[in-house]
Order: structure tokens, then sequence, then C-alpha cells
């Protein structure tokens, strides 16, 4: 994996690469923006839907490589691009979701809403550029950096972790910083780096039960995939924390506090997401949404067995 920080590097990763007509994967947010690539597709939307993945391997026809720019669908989107056609994929990631370091990528049927996925060969090369991160609003600010928080903490039920100890220590210690004072480049810098640690846990140790309540919900509701992570870590870290008592007291050690579920609370809470009932959310789903939740790999993966019951106790927790 190459990694590079500044986006002044993006012209030299893709020569390293032998990548000579790049096709851009991204969204409206950044189609004029002045990057080394030979084509563009500006349609990227949240959750990659399968019908703009379809559109975007399209527009790959004739490309040697891909530059995907964004947040997590846009990086998802265009790992599913390099997925099929077997180009180069560079990531220049503009949130902290940490997708540009798995292989997996996600994509939301919206006529079933469910969330879907698939894998290929991974990401050849990462760019880093802080002031891509400068005017992205708070909400997605905090929800995807708890995102990268909630990376951290799953990581460290399999035992000790250095990069999710590090991820958690930076984005706990940047994240209050840059909600008040959201053009901080150094601040800004720092959550990135936090993000950073916060993938390479999650290449190495996986999902689990708070991103797979996540997911349902993203995938059922179309809602935003941070702020769901944001709402689901905590009760599913409480749920945890009698089968996995060392993890908790790590990701305590990391955040500086004695009680890491309440500092997650307070982390998330910067960004002013409210209950799922506030969210739409129908009460009245919430037992479908709890078996789908728990049919989910990262449910059955969880270091806890979880029936749909207990997800839908959770899932009650937080409407």
């Amino acid at each position: 994996m190459i990694v590079r920080w500044g986006l002044e590097e993006l012209g030299a990763v893709l020569a390293e690469l032998g990548v000579e007509q790049p096709l851009l994967v991204t969204s409206e947010r950044f189609a004029e923006l002045r990057l080394p690539v030979s084509s563009r597709f500006t349609g990227v939307r949240p959750h990659s839907p399968v019908d703009a993945i379809s559109a975007a391997i399209t527009a790959a026809e004739g490309a040697d490589g891909v530059v995907g720019l964004g947040g997590g669908s846009a990086i998802d989107s265009s790992k599913a691009v390099a997925s099929a056609t077997g180009v180069p994929l560079v990531a220049v990631p503009t949130t902290y979701s940490g997708a540009e370091w798995t292989s997996y990528f996600g994509m939301r049927d919206e006529a079933r809403g469910v969330k879907t996925g698939g894998s290929g060969p991974g990401t050849a090369g990462i760019v880093y550029e802080p002031a891509l991160t400068l005017d992205l609003p708070r909400t997605e600010t905090v929800g995807t950096a708890l995102n990268a928080l909630a990376h951290c903490a799953e990581a460290l039920y399999a035992g000790p972790c250095g990069d999710a100890s590090e991820g958690a220590r930076l984005l706990g210690r940047h994240l209050p910083e840059v909600v008040a004072a959201p053009g901080d480049r150094t601040a800004r810098t720092g959550l990135l780096e936090g993000a950073m640690h916060a993938g390479r846990a999650l290449a190495e140790r996986g999902l689990f039960l708070g991103h797979a309540m996540a997911q349902a919900l993203g995938g059922r509701y179309g809602l935003s995939h941070g702020a769901m992570n944001a709402l689901c870590l905590p009760p599913a870290l409480r749920f945890n924390e009698v089968a996995v008592p060392d993890a908790l007291a790590a990701l305590g050690v990391a955040l500086g506090v004695d009680d890491p579920v309440a500092r997650c609370e307070e982390l998330a809470a910067l960004g002013g997401f409210g209950r799922l009932r506030d969210l739409g959310v129908p009460e009245a789903e919430l037992r479908e949404l709890a078996v789908a939740a728990a049919a989910r790999p990262g449910a059955r993966a969880n270091p806890r067995p979880v029936t749909p019951e207990d997800v839908e106790g959770l899932f009650r927790s937080i409407w």
C-alpha cells in the first residue's frame, strides 16, 4: 500500500502505479477540483446505490486506473469500479470513514431497502489531504469520526491493537477541537491521522455488532452511516462489556477516561444527533430491523452471542 500526505502527491502515486488514464469517481461537490485525471464520473450518491455504481463502471471504459475522492460512499463506489474493471485504485478520503483501508465495499439496493456489498483487490494507494476536510459540515465530521472510533473500539475486542488505541486517542483528542474550530488545519490533520489508524485497525480486525446495527438502519432508511454509528456504538459497547471487559478498559485508557461508553456518548452528542424516532424510524419496525441486524456478518461475529431480541432491546434504548 502506497500512503502519501498532500494532494500534490497524487500524480506521483499514479505514475508509480503505471496509471496514465485515470477515471475520477466522486460527487458533484468535487466535480471541478483540479486533479491529474483523464475523465470524471461525478454521480456518486450516499450509500453507493447499485444504479450509480453501474453508471460509474460504464464511465470507466478506457481508463487504466481509478481515483476515488470523497467520503465512504465515493471510496466504496470506486472500489466497486476497480473490482469490476481490474484496474488499480488510489483513494483520496475527505471524511473519517476509513473505507480506503478495506477490500470490501458496501452498496445500497434502494428498491429492497438493504445494504449489499462485494470485495475486490483493495486500494493500491492512498493520498491524505487535510485541506479537503476543512469545510466538512459538523454532522459529517462528527458522524464519520464516530464511525472511525467504532472501528477502533471493535478492533480491541480481539485484544491489544496499536492502531486501534492510537486511533481512539487521536480521535478523542481532536474531534472536540475540530467542532470548536472547524477550519483549524492542525486539528483536522490530527483527526485524519486518527481515522487513518482506525482504518488500519478495521482492515486487520473487522466489524461487529455496532456496525451491524448501523448498516441495517442505513440500508433500510438511507440514514447516514456515520450518524448511525454515533447512535449505535454506545449501546453495543455496553452489551459487549461483560464479554470483553479488557477491550473496554483499553478503550478507556486510549480516550483518557474511566467510562469510555459515556465518553463515546459525549463525542457523539457533538454532532447533535437525535434519537431514532427523530430520524423517522418507526417504532413498529424495530423488531423487523433487529432481525435484519442480527443476521448481518458483524453481529454473527460479535464476541458476545446476540439474538434479534437483544438487538431489538438495543434499538429501543436509542429509539
